[in-house]
């Protein structure tokens, strides 16, 4: 016996949806089985737009701007619409999220005269989309605003701070020695210790205070209505929630502390820029006091002072390096037996154009720290080369900084060179500081092993001064040692120092490395390295440093500037 085929309505009724005609002009609505998709309203409530509008949200409206929002298309098969709505009866009922499709058909006047449609139950989708929306404003591992959601409630803060003549409170909170946790643990234990963290601090803020994760191992805090007293309040309080209990995980307790820099708003800053910015630095500070404590941002005209003068030295040493004004200035250095020049040491001078020059303490420091190094490096290094290839029978010395060793541009500069002006590498000697020999052993034999291979010495210069073994200095295969003037200068009336330069020259002689004794004074200090066995001396005795040649031959033409 063939089934009897049941009505569309109730197809449609059994997987949850229900059809209508609306006619628009006298605003009645006629539906089908409607029961499956809202059960419990009244027909009444269903029956006309307007009546059906008032069980709509966000918006009344949104049915008819649907319509209004699509083109009309003139003919038989009217205009096609779809809107998402929620319903529901009051307030405290719970809300259904309704998917409507249908088509609208115009009058003369081109307006929607009458539509036709399904609608069905979508509450999936929208917690789909809900959740989407969820996540791309919360960061994935602590559920916490990501970093741009946070400065977007950064700027709210701000802006209502500055409306109600409030005060507020932007912190950041840096979890010290993080990398630790991974190298010891691995990433999965780190994560663990971000998202203990996390739940520390949300457990101590007020109603209204904001969370939000800045960066891998920082989050961002904003404290509302919170005086510069009460900053310091929840900090210790941040803090104290923060090291006082181990962080466990699945390879065993974790102790952590935390660091934390906070900057008052508005009355320090205006903006997000400028509260990120100072928040940023007092964290800084505050790590470099001591792992886990507390810094608050405040004016400081010395530290204002510098960076003018820091900007105006960087503009400075741009210009000066696009103009051709960083000049070489020689210091020489001589055997200690028997006064003859061995090699001379390039320090970089920048000319200021109004006869004015700069010396290297005051031009290397600032471009170090705002990435300049490199450009001065380069440029100094053709100088140098110069220098080598004008003059075949003299040696010259050159410093680099730590950056540079490891710069593929700087490489590819000296290659160039050297290939282009054989002979040169032979007389050319560079000196690296100690602290990048201790800091990147590794990499710095292989910068030592590819100089040596273009038959450059290496030397290490400031030994003493940090913490760099003999061991490591045979490792490095390093060809001189550059005592540290600070030790030198006081031999003379220093046990302590003379020991301990005597110590140095001792272990180098046996590893086959020359020494150079920095800021010799006087002869009796010449004197006692010379029966110590310190194979070269330069400082005030044998003469400074000085711009003019030691040697009658100019260069022939400057090498072009780098970069």
């Amino acid at each position: 016996m063939t089934p009897a085929l049941p009505q569309a309505s109730d197809i449609l009724a059994a997987l949850g949806q229900a059809v209508f005609a609306w006619d628009i002009a006298s605003d009645a609505i006629v539906w089908g089985e409607v029961g499956a998709v809202f059960p419990g309203i009244p027909a009444e409530r269903l029956a006309t737009g307007a009546e059906f509008a008032k069980l709509i949200e966000p918006a009344q409206m949104l049915r008819t701007a649907a319509l209004a929002q699509t083109s009309a298309v003139h003919g038989a098969d009217g205009t096609p619409y779809r809107v998402e709505y929620g319903v529901r009866m009051s307030a405290s009922d719970p809300l259904v999220w309704i998917e409507e499709t249908g088509r609208w058909f115009a009058g003369p006047d081109g307006r929607p005269t009458r539509a036709i449609g399904s609608v069905r139950i979508n509450n999936e989708r929208h917690a789909r989309d809900e959740e989407l929306t969820k996540l791309a404003r919360l960061d994935p591992l602590t559920g916490e605003l990501n970093r741009s959601h946070l400065i977007a409630a950064l700027a709210e803060a701000i802006e209502e701070t500055t409306r109600f003549r409030s005060t507020a409170a932007f912190m950041l909170v840096g979890i010290d020695h993080l990398a630790r946790v991974n190298d010891a643990f691995g990433f999965d234990v780190a994560d663990a210790v971000i998202l203990d963290v996390a739940k520390r601090i949300r457990a101590r803020l007020r109603g209204g205070d904001v969370l939000g994760r800045f960066s891998g191992n920082k989050f961002g805090l904003i404290l509302k209505n919170c005086t510069v007293d009460d900053m310091n309040v929840a900090a210790e309080r941040f803090l104290a929630g923060i090291r006082d209990e181990v962080v466990p995980t699945r390879s065993g307790p974790v102790s952590v502390t935390a660091s934390i820099g906070a900057v008052s708003v508005p009355r320090y800053a205006r903006n997000t820029d400028e509260a990120v910015n100072r928040a940023h630095e007092t964290l800084d500070a505050a790590k470099r006091r001591r792992s886990g404590s507390f810094a608050a941002w405040r004016p400081d005209p010395a530290r204002d002072a510098q960076r003018r003068v820091n900007i105006r030295v960087t503009d400075e040493i741009v210009t000066a390096l696009n103009e051709r004004r960083i000049r070489l200035a020689y210091e020489p250095v001589v055997s200690t037996a028997s006064r003859e020049r061995a090699f001379h040491e390039c320090l970089v001078r920048m000319d200021q154009g109004d006869g004015q020059v700069l010396l290297a303490p005051d031009i290397v420091p600032v471009a170090e720290r705002l990435g300049l190094i490199r450009l001065v490096d380069h440029r100094v290094l053709e100088l140098v080369v110069a220098e080598l290839a004008a003059a075949p029978d003299i040696c010259l010395s050159l410093n680099i900084s730590p950056d540079t060793t490891m710069d593929p541009d700087w490489w590819a500069g000296i290659e160039s060179l050297m290939l282009a002006h054989p002979g040169v590498a032979e007389r050319l000697i560079v000196e690296i500081t100690e602290t990048v020999a201790i800091q990147d052993i590794d990499d710095v034999r292989g910068f030592v092993t590819r100089l040596k291979n273009f038959g450059s010495r290496i030397a290490i210069d400031d030994f003493g001064a940090g913490y760099t073994s003999f061991r490591n200095l045979r490792k490095l295969g390093v060809d001189i040692v550059k005592i540290d003037g600070a030790f030198v200068q006081n031999i003379t009336r220093s046990a302590d120092d003379r020991a301990f330069v005597q110590t140095l020259i001792d272990l180098a002689r046996r590893l086959d490395i020359k020494t150079v004794a920095e800021w010799v004074q006087d002869e009796e200090a010449a004197n006692m390295l010379r029966d110590w066995g310190c194979d070269y001396i330069q400082g005030r005795l044998i003469g400074l440093a000085s711009a003019d040649r030691p040697w009658s031959a100019p260069p022939d033409n400057a090498l072009p500037a780098a970069g």
